[in-house]
């Protein structure tokens, strides 16, 4: 099945992609990190419009992913991870991390990011580093808001960095519950 989801991806990202040019998409975002600094002036506030607004992407991007590669909902978590690394990290940054650290209940695993587009072109002051930032916080959103919408409700974090000194970049996924189907208000 990993094989499956792979070439899935790979097809996707060939095919059924506009590409966006990378440096500016990455400039783009760093001036965004660099303006939630300003406004907020504290680290911790900054990793929370990040992941708030990483949400909200997510919340879209997932049916955009879905309509591309004609995927049907995952059966198990297991499934929706090796989806979210092959598929989703390769449609919309062309990357694929891999999918490790599985806990021995299988609520949690972690996603390895050899290369992380959104780095390219940024060092981090030491001060950012020491109050707590992380820079591509955007990312632990975007999975959040897509795995909502899929019917599981998760925490996402960075857990290491290599902006920060870290060897490798490291984000945990924890399944804190599968949520029941419903049905918005008024479509009944």
């Amino acid at each position: 099945m990993e094989k499956q989801y792979k070439a899935l991806g790979e097809e996707a990202w060939k095919n059924n992609t506009e590409k966006a040019n990378a440096e500016l998409f990455i400039f783009t975002y760093g001036s965004l990190v660099v303006q939630l600094t300003k406004d907020y002036e504290d680290y911790s506030a900054v990793n929370k419009q990040l992941n708030k607004m990483g949400y909200n992407i997510g919340v879209r991007l997932v049916d955009d992913m879905m309509a591309r590669t004609g995927l049907e909902r995952c059966t198990g978590f297991s499934a929706t991870a090796e989806v979210i690394a092959k598929v989703g990290f390769k449609l919309f940054l062309n990357v694929v991390p891999t999918v490790t650290n599985w806990s021995v209940d299988a609520k949690e695993f972690s996603l390895i990011l050899d290369d992380n587009p959104l780095n390219d072109f940024c060092e981090l002051p030491p001060k950012a580093v020491a109050d707590g930032l992380w820079y591509s916080n955007v990312l632990c959103g975007v999975i959040r808001g897509a795995l909502e919408m899929m019917q599981m409700q998760t925490e996402v974090e960075y857990v290491r960095d290599v902006l920060r000194g870290d060897d490798l970049s490291e984000i945990r996924v924890r399944l804190v519950r599968m949520l029941d189907e419903e049905v918005p208000a008024g479509d009944d």
